[in-house]
C-alpha cells in the first residue's frame, strides 16, 4: 500500500528508490525502507538478517548487532531525511559524512529477526552541516539512541 507524504513523495521507499539518493552499497547499506516522511522528520526500517556478514564474527554463537552499525543505519536515515527535502531548484548532490556522535545510548541488543525502526528529526541546519536526534527501535523500546552531526560534501 502506498500513500503520498505532504511533501508529494510517494511512500514507502523501496531499496531501489534509497539506492537512487544514497551512494551506499551491499553490504554497507543499512537501511531498506523508508516508511514516514514530513519535513525534517523521517521514519525508516532495517531488517536484520541473521545472513549479515558481521554476524560471523560478533558474535560467533551469539549474533548481536554491532553498536557503530546501528549508528551508521541512524546516519543513513538522516541522509535519506536531507535528501528527500531538497528544495526544487536547490537539490542535495554531495555525499553526507557523519561528523559527530554526541549521547549515544545502548539500551539493548539487536540480534537477527529484529527490525529496527529509525526514527531521526533535524534540529537544526547550519550551512552544509545539520544536526539530528535520532532514535533505533526495536518493537517500540528504544535499543540505541544518539545526536548525530553530518556534513554534505561536494562530489
Amino acid at each position: 500500500m502506498s500513500n503520498v507524504s505532504n511533501d508529494g513523495v510517494k511512500l514507502p521507499i523501496d531499496i531501489e528508490g534509497i539506492a537512487a539518493l544514497l551512494p551506499h552499497r551491499y553490504p554497507f547499506l543499512l537501511i531498506d525502507r523508508v516508511i514516514a516522511f514530513e519535513p525534517k522528520k523521517l521514519v525508516a526500517l532495517k531488517n536484520v538478517s541473521g545472513n549479515e556478514e558481521f554476524f560471523q564474527g560478533h558474535f560467533p554463537g551469539h549474533p548481536v548487532m554491532p553498536g557503530v552499525l546501528i549508528i551508521e543505519s541512524m546516519a543513513q536515515a538522516c541522509g535519506m531525511l536531507v535528501k528527500l527535502s531538497a528544495r526544487p531548484g536547490r537539490p542535495h548532490t554531495g555525499v553526507f559524512y557523519l561528523v559527530k556522535v554526541d549521547d549515544a545510548r545502548f539500551n539493548r541488543v539487536v540480534v537477527p529477526g529484529d527490525q529496527l525502526r529509525l526514527e531521526v528529526e533535524q534540529k537544526r541546519s547550519m550551512r552544509n552541516m545539520s544536526l539530528f536526534t535520532c532514535q533505533a527501535k526495536v518493537d517500540g523500546e528504544v535499543a540505541a539512541a544518539a545526536e548525530l552531526l553530518c556534513a554534505e560534501v561536494a562530489s
